[in-house]
């Protein structure tokens, strides 16, 4: 009976890196359709959201169930609630991954970013797709210190960000109203993005210790 409960568990945190997966797809695919306004690969990333929504719903019921049954204590139901939230971060990266896709649908047949941001658009893009991936290794790992990096990985992230408003505030600007609305929003996703990503590994380091990474990281100093 242990066993399967086990088992149970261990299919929680499977079900969490193939989302982390399936978002770092998502957003990969939706950079490349923005840039290149692919109307095709936006409308399937769009479509392909659903799977996300799918296994995050089934998570969330499976865990649920765990509690019910099991009644879980100590390691065993800090290992279910923080799958609960880890869950909910990485369904959020699918939708900010679809909110991209729908932003180069809606300028189809142009692209919704000017030619001369597209570099700091597709690294904001790549670095957001390495960011998933590597928390859903810390996921399948429950590697701490590789955890506690990719907030540090995040950093980028925000610079690009910081980049990328610079050029909408710059008096030389002459792409209009519409595109910098368009560009700000695109910033946004992707940085909102990482933060999920973030979130996901700071909730694997309290899986693991039991203390907050902030936390963590302070005793760790002392």
């Amino acid at each position: 009976m242990r066993d399967a409960y086990h088992e149970e568990l261990d299919s929680i945190g499977d079900g969490l890196v193939e989302m982390a997966r399936l978002a770092g797809s998502a957003i990969g695919r939706s950079t490349t359709a923005l840039l290149e306004a692919d109307l095709a690969l936006a409308e399937s990333v769009i479509a392909a959201d659903e799977k996300i929504d799918s296994l995050h719903h089934d998570l969330e019921n499976r865990a649920i169930a765990l509690l019910a049954r099991q009644q879980p204590v100590a390691t065993d139901l800090r290992i279910v609630v923080t799958s609960l939230r880890m869950s909910a971060d990485l369904e959020r990266c699918g939708d900010l991954a679809r909110h991209v896709a729908k932003l180069a649908r809606l300028r189809y047949p142009e692209s919704a970013v000017p030619a001369d941001l597209h570099p700091i658009v597709l690294e904001m893009g790549q670095l957001a797709q390495r960011l998933v991936a590597k928390a859903g290794l810390v996921i399948s790992s429950k590697d701490v210190d590789a955890a506690l990096e990719i907030e540090r990985d995040d950093d980028e992230i925000d610079e690009l960000h910081r980049e990328l408003f610079a050029h909408l505030l710059d008096d030389r600007w002459q792409h209009g109203i519409e595109t910098a609305v368009d560009v700000t929003l695109c910033g946004r996703y992707y940085e909102r993005f990482a933060d999920h990503a973030v979130s996901v590994a700071k909730r694997v380091v309290f899986l693991v210790t039991g203390e907050h990474a902030d936390e963590f990281v302070a005793d760790v100093e002392k």
